[in-house]
């Protein structure tokens, strides 16, 4: 599915920065998938506490349907892509979930 149609579905249910440090929690839902993500408006000091280029240090996917974790990562993987569709949405946001909730 190309990235545009992936992000169509976006809805973002919740933000809420953290009480210390500059982290801003991210929940939300994308194409049948519930998501909460730990987003900094900075890269992570050491860069292999965030999923690749994308300042997401902590994400967490589950597939509505049958409330199967697809994805975890907690400065570092936990659970990979558990299908193709879990690794189209896991790119999508982090692709660009930083930049939606740390615009310039």
């Amino acid at each position: 599915m190309p990235i545009t149609e992936i992000g169509d579905g976006l809805e973002i249910t919740k933000t809420s920065r953290q009480a210390s440090g500059s982290g801003t929690w991210v929940c939300g839902r994308l194409n049948g998938h519930r998501f909460s993500a730990l987003v900094f408006p900075e890269h992570a000091v050491n860069r292999e506490w965030e999923i690749g280029d994308s300042r997401i240090s902590k994400l967490w996917i589950q597939r509505l349907e049958n409330q199967r974790e697809v994805y975890s990562w907690d400065r570092g993987l936990d659970v990979p892509a558990a299908d193709e569709q879990a690794q189209d949405i896991l790119g999508f946001l982090c692709a660009g979930l930083a930049d939606h909730t740390y615009p310039d």
